[in-house]
């Protein structure tokens, strides 16, 4: 799947969003309940203020006190009491406050952190195909952004919501309380104002959409610049990038700027609604003030209640659209849990324990692209503890050829056995367990020497791992250094020169221990001295072990078993080196002859 030409079909289908992102709300629901109950009182504080104004009002600016049964409250003792419920209301207010953000930080990060943790999981399951169709920028983009967008983005917008209405309710019960007529009126109207969240909701997923695709864009070229800065540095790029990343950030820039031109107009309009309503609420207002029917008091409160009101009331259409927004990430979040990798086992697969007789390829074709064929018709066999190489031209097809064995891709017709059992019957933990690779540009992964060789056997002793550093030619390398094994390499092993990524590859081999072993160009980037350094480890690598061999340099391979020449995805010759180098006309011997510019 191209994760840029996803569409978050399923973003206004709240149902289904609400129901995919419980499982991960759950677990904490308790804070979330707990977070809600203190939004409740936090949210009618400001009813309460509006409220208080009536009395204060009644009894203190005009004089009138306020008889309760038998119990009379006076101008002074209001006036006086006033002061201390400024107090009281701002250090409740303020504790809530702290409480409520505590919460939903809480909440949004473990469910921002679960829903990560289980996309990893996915992302580490798929195939190479989708490594293939999507760039690093936008896989960053999609597995992390979005999630926080999705999850963190929703609780707080959930609590906003909450506390927007809560505060709504509790202002509308004050204008109920203060003039039922007036408030039917003021009702009526600000409910206009979320007439146009519904008219945006396309506008935004669009552009979310289109800003995704674009920030992975962003992403790829900044590691492309950070990866690539050798190059960049040594073929003059950088104007070309700046250029580049320029243009991309003027179309961010511009797709923004296109939202904003549909959605700003918004908060205008909401506020000219809202002052409409205040301005026939004042109207009417009016005459039942000097008609008699309204105080003062309830004028004042009436009136304050509105005003205060219309906050909440904005803050209600703002995160209605954000959830807009969030709901077209969440949408695109269980996208990627709906990935299904091409490359899985079957129903009843049986575990490979080990290699008894030999590896066969039988009338194998490939395509990475539907009719556009890279291997045709591919039928050779390889009897365990012998090794094959396989030359030919540049893109032939030798390198697919062997990464079809530990299936990163799986094959269109034909059969892949391992001792005359079709390598899909087997678990694929297991059939990769029994093939270990070597390439010619190894990832090294950030850590120390030590982390990246036991990747190869993670409860290796001691011992195996000297033995292997030893079998690898590491030895002298690692005592040169101040810490040794554990000495920290950095991201992709970039502080090693070449041969010594190589032969920290060939030791994580070792420890690995597979019968098969996979050597793609393992030599070719190297000079000489490193070249035989390298040669050595892989020799000790290679010992009784069923090897498949790329090697660009045709002297690594004169010893081979077999050499198979692959040229346009067809096998057109195969023999031992004598055999083949002495055939007229071979594609071997015309390879051979250029290579070393003789006469053989």
């Amino acid at each position: 799947m191209e994760l840029s030409k996803s569409g978050a079909n399923t973003a206004f289908n709240y149902g289904y969003l609400i129901k995919k992102i419980y499982p991960y709300i759950k677990p904490v629901m308790f804070r979330v309940i707990l977070g809600i109950v203190v939004a409740i009182p936090l949210g009618l504080l400001d009813g309460l203020t509006a409220f208080v104004l009536k009395p204060y009002i009644d009894i203190v600016v005009n004089g009138h006190p306020a008889v309760y049964k038998s119990f009379t409250i006076t101008r002074e003792a209001f006036a006086a009491i006033i002061p201390w419920l400024i107090i009281v209301f701002a250090v409740v207010q303020g504790a809530l406050k702290y409480i409520n953000n505590y919460l939903v930080d809480w909440v949004s990060l473990k469910i921002s952190n679960a829903i990560k943790m289980d996309l990893f999981k996915k992302l580490t399951s798929l195939d190479s195909k989708f490594f293939d169709e999507n760039t690093s920028g936008i896989v960053l983009t999609r597995f992390l952004s979005d999630p926080d967008t999705a999850s963190r983005s929703f609780i707080d917008s959930l609590k906003l919501l909450l506390t927007s209405a809560v505060s709504s309710l509790g202002l509308i019960f004050v204008l109920l309380y203060n003039g039922w007529k007036l408030a039917g009126i003021a009702i009526v109207v600000l409910c206009c104002a979320f007439l146009p969240v519904v008219w945006i909701r396309k506008k935004i997923k669009k552009v979310s959409n289109a800003n995704a695709v674009l920030g992975g864009s962003i992403n790829t070229n900044l590691n492309e610049t950070y990866h690539g800065n050798k190059i960049m540095t040594g073929f003059g790029l950088q104007d070309k990038l700046n250029a580049k990343f320029d243009n991309q950030i003027r179309e961010s820039f511009n797709l923004s700027i296109s939202l904003t031109k549909r959605v700003g107009w918004m908060s205008p309009i909401m506020h000219l609604i809202a002052s409409i309503g205040i301005a026939i609420v004042m109207v009417f207002g009016n005459k039942l003030l000097m008609s008699g029917e309204m105080t003062t008091g309830n004028f004042a409160s009436f009136i304050t209640s509105l005003l205060l009101l219309y906050k909440p009331i904005k803050d209600l259409g703002n995160t209605l659209t954000n959830l807009q927004n969030i709901f077209v990430a969440m949408s695109r979040v269980f996208e990627l849990f709906d990935l299904v990798p091409e490359i899985k086992d079957k129903e009843n697969t049986i575990e490979l324990k080990e290699v008894n007789e030999g590896i066969k390829f039988e009338d194998v074709c490939f395509e990475y692209e539907e009719n556009k064929p890279i291997l045709k018709n591919i039928s050779f066999s390889v009897p365990k503890g012998n090794v094959i190489a396989l030359v030919g031209n540049s893109g032939g097809g030798k390198s697919t050829i062997v990464n079809l064995l530990p299936r990163f891709y799986d094959i269109k017709s034909g059969s892949i056995k391992i001792d005359d059992t079709d390598i899909r019957d087997f678990s694929l933990s297991s059939l990769r367990a029994n093939i270990s690779e070597v390439f010619q540009d190894n990832f090294l992964f950030s850590g120390t020497i030590r982390d990246n060789i036991l990747m190869g056997k993670f409860n290796a002793s001691e011992e195996e791992i000297q033995k292997v550093v030893e079998g690898a030619h590491l030895g002298e390398f690692i005592s040169s250094l101040e810490n040794g094994l554990d000495t920290v390499i950095g991201e992709r092993g970039t502080t090693l020169s070449g041969g010594q990524r190589q032969r920290v590859a060939i030791a994580r081999a070792m420890l690995k221990n597979a019968p098969v072993i996979i050597l793609d160009e393992a030599t070719s980037a190297l000079d000489n001295k490193s070249e035989e350094i390298v040669q050595r480890a892989l020799e000790n690598l290679m010992q009784g072990k069923t090897v498949f061999v790329i090697a660009h340099r045709l002297s690594t391979i004169k010893n081979a078993d077999e050499i198979i020449v692959i040229n346009e995805g067809k096998l057109v010759e195969r023999g031992t080196h004598e055999e083949l180098v002495n055939k007229e006309n071979g594609q071997y011997k015309y390879l051979y002859e250029m290579q070393f510019k003789k006469t053989v």
